[in-house]
């Protein structure tokens, strides 16, 4: 079911494709994850895009599609997307190599259909800003599961630690964010920034 969070913005969960049982459990991941859609005016947006809805297809219709993924494993149904509808996808610099489809690069501080690139919680990862909606789009480093919170420690990369990890996305601080918008559970739609703010003090 589609949830227009704010006129021009939309959310949806679906099944993972390929999502199996031993990636769930207490510090896993469940089933169904979160992607999102944006009306950027020239362009339609869909951010991390699992099976989109048709009504939220129809209405990209006439305008190009732009894809932005959070990290390159989260390129979900884009390869349909790019094969049935010729999406463009858009992936940081950093791990485009390890995507099995083709995507524009960009670096961190670019901006795509009016989306600032953010620095997420580890090398490969971007955080979106959508600054019209004050909305954070966000991959693994932050969670809507069990409550919005950083992602276990069980999941971080070698050599990065709890506090450092915390260290990465204090500077979305700065912004006025007004929604959360994880890719892994629920988005968060009043006191965002408080929310944010005590998931980095955790």
């Amino acid at each position: 079911m589609t949830e227009e969070l704010r006129p021009g913005l939309w959310t949806w969960a679906a099944p993972h494709p390929s999502w199996t049982p031993d990636e769930g459990g207490p510090e896993g991941w469940g089933p169904d994850v979160r992607s999102y859609a944006l009306d950027a005016g020239d362009a339609f947006v869909l951010f991390d895009p699992v099976a989109p809805p048709p009504e939220v297809l129809d209405l990209a219709a006439g305008r190009p599609l732009e894809i932005l993924l959070t990290v390159f494993w989260h390129s979900r149904s884009s390869l349909e997307l790019v094969t049935e509808l010729g999406a463009t996808v858009h992936a940081y610099a950093t791990g485009i190599d390890q995507l099995s489809i083709p995507a524009v690069p960009f670096a961190l501080g670019d901006v795509v259909a009016g989306v600032e690139t953010r620095r997420g919680g580890y090398d490969e990862e971007a955080i979106y800003w959508i600054p019209s909606h004050g909305a954070l789009v966000a991959g693994d480093a932050l969670l809507g599961d069990r409550g919005f919170r950083v992602q276990p420690d069980s999941w971080l990369v070698e050599g990065l630690t709890p506090a450092a990890l915390r260290e990465r996305l204090r500077p979305l601080l700065e912004l006025s964010v007004e929604l959360l918008l994880p890719a892994h559970g629920d988005p968060v739609t009043e006191d965002a920034h408080a929310v944010l703010e005590r998931a980095l003090s955790s």
